[in-house]
């Protein structure tokens, strides 16, 4: 498999290299023990990108969208699903040409063949996920604290420091542990599902009213709002592709995971969504600061502990699978030549890059202790969508030259990253003005 990408492999790693010139046998000595360990399958890449995907975002998410579109909110996450699908087929092509960790940096320095831009970028999806994984590590102090009576600085060094010797561990170990913890967290989500039975027939009955008349330009302005947010509970499943070096077969595994993540995604989302407007009056939840617990709660009478549980396991899933990728790409940008050699080291044990990891871990630590983070989250998804804008522009790149495709490799329509750029744009757009 790792003949098929050769020579795109190669070209990255050696982009710093100055003109030194290694003997084939040297090379293949000093890479061999250096490389990431083949060891996932479609099962694991599934619920990593469900991990990573479907955060506890969506608990608060409802109310927001409850109160802009009412009983259309479910229409608003299908469509934001529908926008998401450009993206993810970019992001399929591009991740089965090249399954390389860092796989953004490696996607704009094939494109552009900038070394100054693909370090940017690269850093850029780090700086992104560590204060995503910051801000849901300060949102854990609370619902851990639910549970557990101490101070919240307390309570997020050992949340993450916990969480930082599990993303340590051997790839295949760190994923089954954050996909066991997704299956309870989706498991949540499941339950409000199946409470949500009990409402009976109006449940099939009354789908006519989440698709508005067409002359209902107020209802419609409320969906395209409601779209925007929705798009947001959907950003995570990229992250993919920085596990495709370590899946066994990329070029199979990778489109499929993408497009089951987020099909899977947007089916519990308007499931979910359908079900609360359905229990509790659309603008009652948007006051609500717990809308789902408050659904939870009036489906099955149980107290809201029972769903800060699953919060709690929810939580703590996110930090994993985003602590798992900062480390992947720090490699990655390591090992195209990007930076220092030594954060591409793999320990003998694990097969996992602990340097890279650790500074990951103590990056998203301080961030949660020590910075205020409200701004900074907002931050969060514009940089996403200016990464999907890049990813879309350097694959439009790519096919303009007419690069040949390694064997084996997704091919989507030269219209698909157009698509993706425009309404990655149009979305970034609207999102700062309003």
């Amino acid at each position: 498999m790792r003949q098929e990408f050769g020579p795109v492999l190669t070209e990255l790693r050696q982009t710093r290299q100055g003109g030194r010139q290694m003997s084939t046998q040297s090379a293949a000595a000093r890479d061999a023990p250096q490389r990431l360990v083949r060891s996932l399958t479609l099962t694991h890449a599934v619920l990593y990108g469900l991990g990573v995907t479907i955060g506890a975002g969506i608990y608060v998410l409802v109310g927001i969208a409850a109160g802009r579109s009412g009983m259309h909110a479910p229409l608003a996450f299908i469509g934001a699903a529908l926008v998401m699908a450009f993206s993810a087929a970019s992001f399929a092509e591009l991740g089965t040409r090249m399954p390389v960790s860092a796989s953004e940096a490696a996607y704009v320095q094939a494109a552009f063949k900038r070394d100054w831009l693909s370090l940017g970028v690269g850093l850029l999806v780090v700086a992104t996920a560590t204060i995503s994984a910051a801000t849901i590590s300060v949102g854990s102090a609370g619902y851990v604290a639910v549970f557990l009576t101490a101070p919240a600085p307390w309570i997020i060094t050992t949340v993450v420091v916990m969480m930082g010797i599990v993303a340590c561990l051997a790839t295949v170990q760190s994923v089954t542990f954050a996909a066991i913890m997704t299956l309870i967290e989706v498991g949540g989500l499941v339950l409000i599902i199946i409470a949500g039975l009990g409402l009976g027939a109006d449940i099939v009955t009354r789908l006519p009213e989440v698709w508005p008349s067409l002359r209902d330009s107020s209802a419609w302005i409320g969906i395209a709002g409601t779209s925007l947010i929705a798009v947001f509970a959907f950003i995570g499943f990229e992250h993919l592709v920085n596990v495709a070096e370590e899946m066994k077969e990329p070029s199979r595994i990778l489109p499929r995971a993408l497009f089951l993540t987020l099909g899977l995604t947007a089916l519990i989302y308007a499931l979910v969504v359908w079900i609360a407007v359905m229990a509790v009056p659309p603008q009652e939840l948007a006051r609500s600061s717990a809308p789902l617990a408050l659904v939870f709660e009036r489906l099955t009478g149980l107290p809201l502990v029972t769903l800060s549980a699953i919060a709690v396991v929810a939580t703590l899933n996110g930090i994993i699978v985003h602590m798992i990728m900062i480390g992947r790409v720090l490699y990655g940008l390591a090992d195209q030549g990007n930076l220092p050699k030594v954060l591409a080291r793999l320990n003998r044990v694990t097969h996992t890059p602990l340097l890279a990891t650790v500074i990951g871990v103590a990056a998203i630590l301080v961030l949660a202790l020590a910075v205020p983070l409200a701004g900074l989250a907002d931050l969060t998804a514009r940089f996403t969508l200016a990464i999907f804008a890049i990813v879309n522009l350097a694959l439009i790149r790519i096919k303009s030259r007419n690069d040949a495709a390694p064997s084996g490799a997704f091919i989507c329509p030269r219209w698909v990253p157009f698509a993706g750029l425009i309404s990655s744009l149009l979305l970034l757009v609207v999102d700062l003005l309003v």
